[in-house]
């Protein structure tokens, strides 16, 4: 069986969708572990995470090389990448780069939709581009072996983090704005840039991001991976669900007020509809990543097409972005 590999995941763990992972045969999965957290507070976070690990070792494993993976798939569990989507967790100081990377940090967006130190974030009206800190700081993240995610950022910033950074980025959780315009999917000259540089597009499911929304179609979600394969070449993309599984809607509130605003700001969602939106029917949970793989077979890829999107190109990628820069393979 092919590999499996999600690129993002938000869920509200547990024991439930742990098995749930095992089941859909998902062996490696970024997870998000902060969003306006502090340095502190992020280690907290990990510290919840080493008790799943202690809780549930024949589930999961925390993750820190591409090699994990084939531990994870021999072991029959799935490895635990983390990630974080703001920088919040690296404060004001570009030393915490590299401590988090060394407590398994292996993404870290560069913005979370509002300007940050480092750039800007795809909600704003002026994009600035990468700040003097951020210019630094993804030179560290280069140099340690953390990969530098622009999922929520705004295009100038996106276009010069690709540029500057001498390793490849990713976008672990969007899809192309010319399929459908929310201000998180990302136009075709930001692609056509990500492809050229080596970098991964993870095309997200979460239903902001999709074409008819929660009524979007498995043909209709594939048929855009198909065209987008067309354009960027089937190595250069994989599955970023953006799976936000079991959450209650008052994370929403947390993933998008933060502590910027004292208001509620619904960001993607509408002031009738703040909470989750549903998922597709056809894709609730770890589970239903096997209706991905039909839906990509019956819009005409090859069986090494799907097995590439499916988990092969994210394992080839992990092996180069994970590694100090000069061990990269």
């Amino acid at each position: 069986m092919s590999v499996v590999i999600d690129g993002l995941q938000y869920a509200n763990w547990s024991e439930k969708i742990f098995r749930q992972m095992r089941a859909g045969g998902v062996d490696a999965v970024h997870v998000t572990i902060t969003y306006h957290e502090n340095f502190r507070e992020t280690v907290l976070n990990i510290e919840a995470w080493n008790r799943w690990f202690e809780r549930f070792p024949e589930l999961i494993l925390q993750g820190f090389s591409a090699e994990d993976i084939n531990v994870a798939r021999e072991t029959g569990r799935t490895a635990i990448f983390f990630g974080s989507q703001n920088p919040s967790c690296i404060e004001d100081d570009i030393g915490l780069v590299e401590v988090l990377h060394r407590l398994g940090l292996r993404f870290m967006q560069l913005t979370y939709n509002n300007q940050s130190l480092l750039a800007t974030g795809c909600y704003e009206a002026d994009d600035t581009g990468l700040t003097r800190m951020g210019r630094e700081v993804v030179a560290e993240m280069n140099r340690v072996g953390l990969v530098v995610d622009m999922s929520h950022s705004g295009e100038r910033s996106t276009l010069e983090a690709i540029k500057h950074s001498t390793r490849p980025i990713a976008i672990t959780h969007a899809n192309p704005a010319s399929w459908h315009p929310a201000r998180r999917n990302k136009s075709d000259r930001v692609l056509d840039a990500l492809a050229a540089s080596g970098g991964m597009l993870g095309f997200s499911l979460y239903p902001h991001h999709l074409q008819n929304g929660s009524e979007c179609t498995v043909n209709g979600f594939c048929e855009m991976i198909a065209r987008t394969v067309e354009r960027m070449g089937v190595e250069r993309v994989g599955i970023g669900s953006d799976l936000c599984q079991d959450q209650p809607d008052s994370v929403v509130d947390w993933m998008r007020s933060g502590r910027w605003t004292k208001t509620v700001d619904f960001g993607e969602g509408s002031a009738a509809d703040p909470g989750f939106p549903p998922m597709p029917q056809w894709f609730g949970g770890n589970e239903d990543f096997g209706n991905i793989a039909v839906g990509l077979r019956s819009v005409g890829l090859s069986e090494a097409e799907v097995a590439a999107i499916m988990g092969g190109n994210w394992q080839r990628f992990f092996a180069d972005a994970f590694a100090p820069q000069g061990q990269a393979r």
